[in-house]
Formats: structure tokens, C-alpha cells, sequence
């Protein structure tokens, strides 16, 4: 099976994918609203934005200074682009499992004398009649 059109590598993994479905519901986030929601350490969640931020996906702003300083972040209209085709990409997928396996060639598998005797309800080693007990 091949990727389908939109699927977006650098989203896919859980927790950019939860940092990305997240900004998608919101216009800006402070970072400890980001942190907290999917519970993430401080450290993580800056790799994970920094990531992102990299590949324009993201919008980042500092306000203020010392320990009032503020980190909120955006989605970018790029962020969202992906996000949405990664997204549609997905259900692709999952759409093409819910179908099931394509057909297979029409030729029935050939039978060994085993599952021949097995299905016919004959014991292979006597090629007798299997008896079954019904218990009432």
C-alpha cells in the first residue's frame, strides 16, 4: 500500500501529532496550557515546539521578561495546511483497512488429502466416518 498525498512525516509522531490536533482547536495557547493538556515536561514540549517551529509550522511569542515571561504559540496557516492533509490522509487509510484486503485471484488454493478427509467429516487415518457425541 502507498502513503497517501498529504501524509506528513514530521506531524505523525503522537506527540506532535496532539501539539499540532491541539493549536488546530485555537487561535494562540500559552505554553502551560499546551504542557499541562497533554502532560508533558517543560523540556519535551520545547523540543516538540522547536521541531515545528523549524518547519514553519508553528509561530512562537516571548512576552515580558524574568518570571513574568510568557511563551504562547499558533499554528501557522503552513501548520494548518499540513495538519489537514495529514489528517485527511489518515482517514485514507483507516477508510481503505474498513474496506477490507483487495480480491484475490478467483483459483480456489489446492487441498491436501488431510483437509480433503477433514472437511468431507471422514478421520484421515481411516478415512472413516467421524463420529461426534451430543451431550443433552
Amino acid at each position: 500500500m502507498s502513503t497517501p498525498t498529504g501524509f506528513d512525516e514530521l506531524i505523525h509522531p503522537s506527540t506532535r501529532l496532539s501539539v499540532v490536533a491541539l493549536l488546530a482547536a485555537t487561535e494562540w495557547a500559552d505554553f502551560p496550557f499546551i504542557r499541562d493538556s497533554l502532560s508533558l515536561s517543560d523540556s519535551a514540549l520545547s523540543k516538540q515546539l522547536h521541531t515545528l517551529e523549524e518547519a514553519q509550522y508553528l509561530e512562537i511569542q516571548k512576552e515580558g521578561g524574568g518570571r513574568k515571561r510568557r511563551t504562547k504559540v499558533r499554528l501557522t496557516d503552513r501548520g494548518r495546511t499540513a495538519f489537514e492533509g495529514h489528517v485527511a490522509a489518515l482517514r485514507a487509510i483507516v477508510e481503505g483497512a474498513a474496506k477490507g484486503p483487495p480480491p484475490r485471484d478467483a483459483t480456489p488454493p489446492p487441498e491436501d488429502a488431510t483437509s480433503r478427509d477433514r472437511s468431507a467429516g471422514t478421520s484421515p487415518a481411516s478415512n472413516q466416518p467421524m463420529r461426534t457425541e451430543v451431550h443433552r
